[in-house]
């Protein structure tokens, strides 16, 4: 009776000591797994560079259909499209600084008026009045372009889990633009450049631009 109570108490001891042998393996097994699977899922992105980030904001730029740019005319910019021979001054009203000036045939193979039709009304405040412009449209439409990119930076965007962000220039295409034309596009009250920022989100083994703003 007492071997077999001693058995007894032997086998019993044994058997849990392999029970808790049997879950320390599964729970360590499980453990492992676990683990393989997290570094499985933190596998790190592959770099966004500069390059690969232009690419994919001028892909988008490149998508959209290309428009002519509006161009502000200032009153310097009206003496430069006399002198560029786009429009000509026809009436000048009683007040001496009011005007209408009539789009040439060589106007209208670059520029359009905002407003359409072919007369440039001329209507500022009064005759010291600097900020008064009109706009034209070129004829030339083009892209938009991404230039001067930033550095690529992590970003945290609401809904992406692995994220990255740049900041860039928006820039006005002026190619096919004429020279005179251009160059007033350059005169003050026009903006031919915006900051913007781009965010990238990594999905299915790639980077993809997510949004611009």
């Amino acid at each position: 009776m007492t071997e077999r109570t001693n058995s007894g108490r032997f086998i019993a001891v044994l058997g849990g000591k392999v029970k808790n042998a049997g879950k320390v393996f599964i729970l360590g097994t499980l453990g492992f797994l676990g683990a393989g699977l997290l570094l499985s899922g933190c596998k790190s992105a592959p770099e966004l560079t500069q390059a690969n980030a232009q690419a994919l904001i001028q892909a988008k730029y490149d998508e959209t259909p290309a428009v002519g740019a509006n161009i502000a005319v200032d009153q310097l910019g009206l003496g430069e499209g006399v002198s560029a021979k786009y429009w000509e001054r026809g009436v000048l009203y009683p007040n001496r600084y009011w005007a209408d000036f009539k789009l040439t045939p060589e106007g209208k193979k670059v520029l359009k008026l905002s407003n359409g039709g072919d007369v440039l009304q001329w209507r500022p405040e009064n005759a010291e009045d600097k900020r008064y412009s009109v706009v034209v449209v070129t004829v030339a439409a083009n892209h938009l372009k991404a230039q001067d990119l930033k550095d690529v930076q992590d970003e945290t965007v609401p809904g992406v889990s692995t994220a990255k962000g740049v900041s860039f220039s928006e820039v006005v295409n002026l190619d096919g633009v004429p020279g005179p034309l251009a160059g007033i596009a350059h005169n003050p009250g026009n903006k031919l450049s915006t900051k913007r920022q781009a965010d990238f989100s990594f999905e299915n083994g790639a980077w993809k631009l997510h949004s611009i703003e």
